[in-house]
């Protein structure tokens, strides 16, 4: 049974965004609770599939995936270790970032007045912050960047707060799914 969202659904997804669990939009919420729902994401992942669109499910988060040719594999590589290097940058001014932490752009500005290893890890984000000058200017290009991919989302306006959604774990999952093994590990390369 294809569901009245199933265009919105589409929407969304096709345009690389997340449908998270913990969205402080309400029709994102709608909509994620259309998704969980057994039964409709079997329907709505079949019909998808038809269109050459794969309908995934992560933790608290709903995506859409698709079959890729090898060129395009290089471009989404390079991507991971942009996010990779992301991820490293936001672990490295608070450890606890994560899914719900809420935080400001001048939270991470202060930080950097006294951190030297989260001053290095923003300059290796060149290539999202590569037209900025100023910290100020470079932690904002972050921000957007991760607002653009539906990572975050900006909670109150006023006091500039952003919220970690969901899709997050995506970014988590990248890493995680990275398998080096142990012989390969300690090896220095020629």
């Amino acid at each position: 049974m294809i569901t009245k969202y199933t265009s919105e659904i589409f929407e969304i997804l096709r345009k690389g965004n997340f449908i998270c669990s913990n969205s402080p939009n309400e029709q994102i919420q709608k909509l994620y609770t259309v998704l969980e729902n057994p039964d409709n994401f079997e329907d709505l992942h079949d019909y998808f599939y038809q269109i050459k669109y794969v309908l995934e499910q992560g933790n608290e988060y709903f995506y859409f995936s698709r079959a890729e040719k090898n060129v395009d594999l290089d471009r989404k590589l390079e991507k991971a270790f942009q996010w990779i290097d992301v991820l490293d940058f936001v672990k490295t001014f608070d450890s606890a970032f994560d899914v719900g932490y809420r935080f400001s752009p001048s939270d991470i500005i202060n930080q950097l007045k006294n951190n030297a290893d989260l001053n290095t890890k923003l300059k290796t984000l060149k290539k999202i912050t590569s037209d900025k000058k100023t910290n100020p200017d470079r932690v904002k290009k972050v921000i957007e960047k991760l607002v653009k991919d539906n990572f975050i989302t900006l909670e109150n306006e006023i006091t500039e707060t952003y919220k970690v959604l969901t899709s997050f774990n995506y970014l988590k999952d990248i890493i995680t799914t990275i398998n080096i093994p142990e012989e390969v590990e300690n090896e220095i390369p020629e």
